[in-house]
């Protein structure tokens, strides 16, 4: 029996990327429920050293010189890629643990 792990690099900025391309090849931030830290960060965006949890008022200087993009956090779509990522998996196999 063969085994397998499947991971989507950067979930939320993935799920954000997929309804506004013009946000690949860019740092990207997503951020928490009211806007003040990241709760995903793009790999651009980890290069430029954000930190995960990190404090929106503490990198604005960062965010404007590197032209991060932000974006609000959204769950529902998150969870819905998520149902929809999951139901392709299990077309292809017997077994999904998620």
């Amino acid at each position: 029996m063969a085994h397998g792990i499947l991971d989507v690099a950067n979930f939320y900025v993935s799920a954000e990327r997929l309804f506004d391309p013009s946000l690949r090849g860019v740092p990207v931030i997503v951020l928490s429920n009211n806007d003040s830290c990241a709760v995903a960060r793009s790999e651009e965006a980890k290069a430029l050293h954000v930190r995960m949890g990190e404090p929106v008022f503490k990198i604005r200087d960062q965010i404007k010189r590197h032209g991060i993009q932000l974006r609000s956090s959204n769950y529902e779509l998150y969870a819905d890629l998520n149902r929809r990522f999951n139901a392709v998996i299990a077309e292809h196999t017997d077994t999904v643990e998620v």
